[in-house]
């Protein structure tokens, strides 16, 4: 972790806090607010630091009089007079009137020298990047707790400890001079992430631009290592400022990337046939008739765009097949179908303790009905995040084990020196042999024909799965015509690098709505763009023609 050894100086910050109170000189104490760890990237690029910032505070019992010291202050503070006299009339000790002021007003208050007010300075979390991964890094709030991302997750490493001096005062209560110190004590600890801020700047720059051309409400792109699980970039649009957090929604500062399940559509096909395969009851060779584009079951018409009669199982998934996807679920059966994404990591928390994450949705296998297991077979009726599915997607990268997905790379030890986090554990979602035949499968999905042939990159070996899952309407109780999410988790391998993506648009506008047409290529920009940083000629994508229509899609809302 180059220059992770160069770390920000955190300055001791002063909060008075009241002792006995007396009118003569005196000794007092303060309690000085630990600053919080710095957090930084994995190369050393600073992400979030503490900074010292003035705040207000009064002493109510030394100020004579309450309505004239509201007065006063109230147009400097640019705050009504009598929410601060209602502050100032509480009985006991010291309170704040404003925190986290201009220095322009620290100074106004200081020269208004009001008996009992003063200006003390305390600990202000500072993200120098400003909006760079915001949903990852969150931010502490005011009193210096972690609440969101990273902040919450690290929240008991990077918060330190307070101290308390002994302060001699006059007899205006007027701090003199604080006994010996050693801030360093108090101090948080640091952390560096997983994170390339260089990457992760360019993968929001990508997602930015295609939400904002395909008009969608929101989009997420992530990046992993899959041998170590590492997040390598981890982006969201809409974004926020986290220096700015009180200006924002709680809600909207979540990290939708862990926090909310959605229907994954095809992409979760892959996973259906390595497990398929894995438990014998389909091979390389076999073949699926998916007749005349219509599958008939109790109550339902599953329906593909078009009639493609005898497929393999390679072109079931070339072709995104749904009706080839349900004939490959109930050859499996419910019940080993159901381990085998839970062996994949779905319908379970990552076991990262990342805050607010969501498990997803993976009902018990009892609990299908014929047509419920159909349509789980080509991703609906069932809910991931875009974490797990990238997590699940590295296990068919890295043959066949899945690895828990890692933020934390390395942390500060007392002397220091950096100590290296060890990867999250792993386990086998499915056999070597299966992972590496899906794997061949989804490299002829992004080739000629294929669904995600947009997300091909000239001089990268290219693995993937497209899905436009249509969203479900809980007012009208059936899945909207109009309203999609578009997927494309895949894989990239140039020499032995090697990435896991995923990306998310929700509801994109437009004819260009499924994830063929518009998350396929942003993947591959996103692909693109990450090699050539890292040296490697991975040029300009491969023109392999128009990518074929993720003939499968439009079922859900005929199956209801």
């Amino acid at each position: 972790f180059v220059g992770l050894g160069v770390r920000a100086t955190h300055l001791s910050l002063f909060e008075v806090r009241g002792a006995e109170r007396s009118r003569a000189q005196g000794v007092a104490s303060m309690a000085i607010p630990a600053a919080r760890g710095s957090v930084f990237d994995r190369n050393g690029a600073a992400l979030a630091l503490s900074v010292r910032a003035p705040s207000v505070y009064a002493h109510p019992a030394l100020i004579q009089d309450v309505d004239a010291a509201a007065a006063r202050l109230a147009p400097v503070l640019n705050r009504a007079a009598p929410r601060i006299r209602e502050r100032l009339a509480r009985a006991g000790g010291f309170v704040f009137l404003a925190r986290w002021v201009s220095e322009e007003t620290s100074r106004r208050v200081a020269a208004l020298s009001i008996p009992g007010v003063g200006i003390t300075e305390e600990p202000r979390r500072r993200y120098p990047l400003g909006e760079l991964a915001a949903q990852v890094l969150g931010f502490s709030n005011i009193d210096g707790d972690g609440v969101r991302g990273v902040e919450r997750l690290e929240d008991t490493w990077l918060r330190g400890e307070r101290q308390t001096v002994a302060v001699e005062r006059d007899a205006k209560r007027r701090a003199l001079a604080p006994g010996r110190l050693a801030p360093e004590l108090g101090t948080g600890g640091d952390i560096a992430l997983t994170l390339d801020a260089g990457t992760q700047a360019h993968v929001e720059r990508a997602l930015e631009r295609v939400v904002e051309r395909s008009r969608a409400r929101a989009g997420i792109a992530v990046l992993i290592d899959p041998r170590t699980g590492d997040i390598l970039a981890l982006a969201e649009r809409p974004t926020f400022n986290p220096n700015r957090f009180r200006d924002v929604p709680f809600r909207a500062t979540r990290a939708r990337a862990w926090a909310d399940a959605l229907e994954p559509g095809s992409t979760l096909k892959p996973f259906l046939v390595a497990a398929a395969i894995e438990g014998g009851v389909i091979s390389e060779e076999s073949e699926i008739d998916c007749g005349k584009g219509r599958y008939r079951l109790p109550g339902k018409t599953l329906r593909d765009a078009r009639a493609m009669g005898v497929l393999s199982i390679a072109d079931v998934l070339r072709f995104s097949s749904n009706i080839g996807a349900a004939k490959i679920g109930f050859a499996l059966g419910a019940e080993q179908h159901h381990a085998s994404l839970r062996a994949f990591g779905f319908g379970e928390k990552t076991g990262s303790g990342l805050p607010g994450e969501s498990a997803g949705l993976l009902r018990d296998w009892r609990d299908w009905r014929a047509v419920d297991h159909a349509t789980i077979s080509f991703g609906h009726g069932v809910s991931v995040t875009a974490l797990q599915l990238a997590s699940a997607m590295g296990a068919l990268a890295h043959d066949g084990v899945w690895r828990e997905p890692r933020l934390v790379a390395a942390r500060k030890r007392d002397d220091g020196s950096w100590r290296e986090e060890v990867p999250g554990l792993s386990r086998r979602s499915t056999s070597p042999e299966a992972a590496s035949a899906v794997a061949a499968m989804l490299e002829a999905a992004v080739g000629p024909g294929g669904t995600g042939a947009s997300a091909a990159v000239a001089g990268a070996a290219i693995a993937g799965k497209t899905g436009t899952a249509q969203k479900f309407d809980a007012k009208l109780g059936r899945y909207a015509d109009d309203r999609h999410l578009a997927w494309f988790a895949g894989t990239a391998r140039v020499e032995d690098h090697q990435l896991v993506g995923v990306v998310m648009l929700d509801e994109p506008k437009g004819r260009a709505h499924t994830g063929g047409a518009i998350a396929a290529p942003l993947f591959a920009e996103i692909i693109e763009r990450e090699f050539l940083r890292r040296g490697y000629a991975a040029g300009a994508r491969e023109a392999t023609g128009v990518a074929a229509t993720d003939v499968g899609e439009p079922t859900p809302g005929d199956a209801g």
